[in-house]
């Protein structure tokens, strides 16, 4: 979501001086790559670009491509073997396959304006781009994007009734797995591939806390682009340092932050009292990450209490919570312990175990 920020970010910097743009996207990965399906990036005539496909190996040879298809306003798959000398380099490295989607955006383009519908809505967005295409068909050119209206279940302006059919019932499959997929339809002559990318929310980061070890968090969360919430006595922190939270919560007041499945939570009060009641209120929602801070003898402390009061977790809500929370990387300051939460959160939300990755038997990524 950072990326597409600074690309929409961009886009409004420049669109008053008239100059034509492209858009370059990854759309199809083989073996390993820097970057994943759905990597972005933007390419005005003069050569300024916000974001990447790779890791700084591809995106020279990208603008050019990308400037040629502003000059031709004509669309183009380009495919990078990253592993085998070629006109770009020797030896890039990454040993993948790469399709990149270059699509010149003109007046008429809706793609940035679907972009911008991903932003400015807290839910997930689903995107499906034409990457492949054995005809020219005027309604579904090459590069062409359809923004699926998740109110009515459908892809806007999506003509085609067999096509529009089939990627609504493939659409339904990626929200249910939560995973971007390319598929590939075939009917009466027509084949096409339409890539179909599931665009999450940002992550949402909720501090209850109000001492000086929130600092590092927030400037974490702001590096990443976090959506954070913080609940806490305000008074206590310096306002310079706020500035980038996005919505702050008095703790004597009802008000509190909005919990989802894209929500971290860390309960860092240093107050036992008042981490218990925060644990009692939000053990039931919907967060699937739910971090105290300390010692384990104090969680065990919090679970005989509760215990003591009527109430036992159950095996989902313990795999919820995190106590002692953090990866064990050595971390003592609290910039450090901040790296260690962080790396944590990032691992659970995606599924993973946080383990070295020189001990990961197969590729880094899944494959699709």
């Amino acid at each position: 979501m950072k990326e597409i920020k600074s690309i929409l970010q961009l886009y409004n910097n420049f669109k008053e001086s008239g100059e034509k743009c492209a858009i370059a996207q990854v759309v199809r990965v083989e073996e390993s790559s820097y970057r994943r399906e759905g990597a972005r990036m933007l390419v005005f005539e003069s050569g300024v670009f916000e974001g990447g496909i790779s890791g700084g190996c591809l995106e020279g040879d990208a603008l050019q491509r990308s400037q040629i298809a502003i000059l031709k306003q004509q669309p183009s798959i380009v495919t990078y073997d990253t592993s085998k000398e070629n006109e770009i380099g020797v030896g890039l490295g990454c040993n993948g396959v790469i399709d990149v989607l270059i699509s010149p955006i003109s007046e008429n383009s809706a793609t940035l304006e679907m972009l911008q519908k991903c932003v400015s809505d807290r839910g997930f967005h689903v995107i499906a781009t034409v990457t492949a295409l054995n005809t020219q068909i005027e309604t579904i050119p090459l590069g062409r994007s359809f923004y699926y209206n998740k109110h009515s279940a459908s892809l806007e302006d999506c003509q085609p009734n067999g096509l529009r059919n089939f990627l609504q019932d493939r659409i339904k499959d990626v929200l249910e797995n939560q995973k971007s997929k390319t598929y590939h339809f075939e009917n009466q002559g027509v084949k096409a591939s339409v890539f179909i990318e599931l665009i999450p929310p940002q992550f949402h980061l909720a501090i209850y806390g109000d001492n000086y070890d929130v600092y590092p968090m927030l400037e974490m969360a702001k590096l990443m682009d976090w959506d954070v919430s913080l609940v806490g006595n305000v008074q206590k922190l310096k306002k310079e340092k706020l500035q980038s939270v996005k919505n702050i919560y008095l703790k004597d007041f009802d008000a509190r932050p909005k919990i989802d499945s894209r929500t971290a939570i860390i309960l860092m009060a240093h107050d036992y009292k008042t981490d218990y009641e925060n644990l009692r209120q939000l053990v039931n929602s919907p967060a699937p990450y739910i971090a105290s801070l300390g010692p384990r003898k104090r969680f065990d402390k919090m679970i005989a209490e509760f215990k003591l009061n009527g109430f036992e977790f159950s095996k989902d809500e313990l795999q919820r919570i995190y106590a002692p929370c953090g990866l064990e990387i050595g971390a003592n300051t609290p910039e450090e312990i901040a790296m260690s939460l962080f790396s944590e959160i990032l691992s659970v939300l995606s599924g993973n175990t946080g383990g070295m990755l020189r001990n990961k038997v197969g590729p880094i990524h899944e494959r699709n």
